[in-house]
């Protein structure tokens, strides 16, 4: 988070009233079971922002269920490549608009400025805009590297260039990637990259609980892990 300049350390005023924020702690999983990492992660208390002054739009739009089938469909017919990228701190790219105070985390107060604030310049998780402000800031990406928004769901972006088809697919901070051409692929993570901090989760395997398999002209949807969770 300093790395990403998420916020600067000022002096607190009479009339500003930060928001506190917090630790949480997950472990995530594989969809066998096993334990993928371990996460930590700074969490706003965003149930404090006041609408209007702290916030105002927080809609954010994800891919719709149909539109991931589909493209799983036509990978199986075409025997196209589905990658899969996640986007590190996801949340901490989108920038604010609004003006947000926060109190310093605990356990990171500046022992030079501890009565300072965190005046914050991108957004946190837990901010009620965080997830419009992130795909706000993905989406520009994606539109001047030549992407358009598709008609049928905004959450998906194509780029048909000399013939070749690539398609990007947006669930907050997991994106599948499909396309017809490996170079035109590989040159898109590139630039994703260069931007983003991202994990190349290479093809797809596992995505919103489902666990995808490959055989040679289809592909096998299981929900292996969920049924482990309900038994």
């Amino acid at each position: 988070m300093v790395d990403n300049k998420t916020w600067v350390l000022v002096p607190k005023g009479a009339t500003q009233k930060p928001i506190g924020c917090k630790w949480v702690f997950k472990i995530e999983h594989n969809y066998d079971g096993s334990i993928a990492r371990y996460k930590a992660r700074l969490v706003a208390k965003g149930f404090a922002q006041t609408y209007g002054i702290d916030y105002e739009e927080t809609f954010s739009l994800v891919a719709k269920m149909t539109t991931i089938r589909t493209l799983l469909a036509i990978a199986a017919t075409k025997s196209w490549k589905l990658f899969q990228l996640d986007v590190k701190n996801a949340f901490l790219n989108g920038d604010l608009l609004e003006e947000i105070y926060m109190e310093q985390p605990e356990g990171h107060v500046h022992p030079n400025f501890p009565t300072y604030i965190c005046k914050l310049k991108k957004a946190l998780y837990g901010l009620k805009q965080a997830p419009r402000a992130w795909y706000h800031k993905l989406v520009v990406y994606l539109m001047q590297n030549g992407f358009r928004e598709s008609d049928v769901d905004p959450s998906l972006f194509v780029n048909v260039t000399k013939g070749k088809l690539i398609a990007i697919c947006i669930y907050v901070d997991d994106l599948i990637v499909i396309g017809d051409d490996d170079e035109n692929i590989n040159d898109v993570k590139r630039k994703l990259k260069s931007e983003f901090k991202i994990s190349e989760l290479g093809k797809l395997k596992y995505f919103l609980g489902i666990e995808i398999v490959k055989n040679e002209n289809e592909l096998c949807l299981l929900q292996r892990k969920y049924l482990l969770d309900v038994l």
